[in-house]
């Protein structure tokens, strides 16, 4: 028995308790994030405290620049951007689906593809954020969303492309052209089934971008503005009195960043497990 066989015999017997354990903390992450509207003992936009007051019985996390309730403007600030998030880690997944998939079934649409891929991924990122944030009607929250779409969607679309490549020349493929079926089968009931693990993976990879990319639009001013609760325009907001009352920044970058890292390594940890299952049937 070959060393990889081995590995692969122990990775099987891997207990599920070791595999959902990194999914934990994002899933209550998550949900406090979605429920914290709930949880929240003051309205976000009254003021409790003295400016940058010190944490107390009023305000556990202490106050913002106008003596706003940190700990309630924390619990309202996730659940926009959680649903922003998983918005574009929804969309730019089924796009990259489609489009990746079809893309190595049909040469002439693979080629168009990967020029408009090329062409997208040259713009900087920033700078695509910016313009479609200051050209779209409004701005704010809607137009931060359509532009990590846009941006998120090209590199998706290669890497599902590099991992349907392989599987559209298999033998299982032929057979089933030589049969007659046709390339929306193909694609849907051949090659999508095979790719769950990396789809997995990049949803995950998608959610954190996204989480990035909204966060970085608030530290711009592009996002949702004043009063509103949001987690970015809270750091960018109380910045100036950091050394006054650091859990005004510290808090909801802390928040951030465990989101982030949360649910990157839920969906590292379960992309193995669904791949071992789509091998096994």
């Amino acid at each position: 028995m070959t060393a990889t066989a081995v590995l692969d015999q122990r990775v099987a017997r891997r207990p599920r308790s070791r595999t959902l354990l990194p999914v934990i903390p994002a899933v209550l992450l998550v949900l406090l994030a979605l429920l914290g509207p709930l949880l929240a003992a003051h309205p976000v936009d009254k003021p409790v405290t003295a400016p940058y007051g010190e944490a107390g019985t009023d305000a556990a996390l202490g106050g913002d620049q106008l003596g706003r309730d940190v700990l309630s403007r924390l619990l309202h600030g996730g659940s926009s951007l959680i649903g922003s998030a998983l918005t574009v880690a929804v969309v730019v997944t089924l796009l990259a689906t489609l489009l990746g998939c079809f893309a190595v079934l049909s040469p002439r649409l693979g080629r168009l593809v990967e020029r408009t891929a090329d062409t997208a991924i040259l713009l900087p990122p920033v700078l695509g954020i910016m313009l479609l944030a200051l050209a779209w009607p409004g701005g704010g929250r809607l137009a931060i969303t359509v532009a990590a779409i846009v941006l998120g969607t090209p590199y998706a679309v290669r890497i599902v492309a590099s991992a349907a490549a392989p599987l559209a020349t298999a033998g299982f493929i032929e057979a089933a052209i030589a049969g007659g079926e046709g390339i929306t089968h193909l694609a849907l009931r051949d090659i999508l089934p095979n790719l769950r693990a990396t789809l997995l993976a990049l949803f995950g990879q998608r959610f954190v971008d996204a989480v990035y990319v909204i966060s970085m639009a608030g530290f711009l001013q592009l996002g949702p503005q004043p009063p509103e609760a949001d987690w970015a325009l809270m750091i960018r907001e109380n910045g100036p009195g950091i050394l006054l009352n650091p859990w005004a920044v510290v808090a909801p970058g802390l928040a951030i960043g465990l989101l982030a890292i949360s649910v990157n390594l839920a969906a590292n940890a379960l992309a193995p497990a669904t791949a071992r299952r789509a091998a096994l049937r």
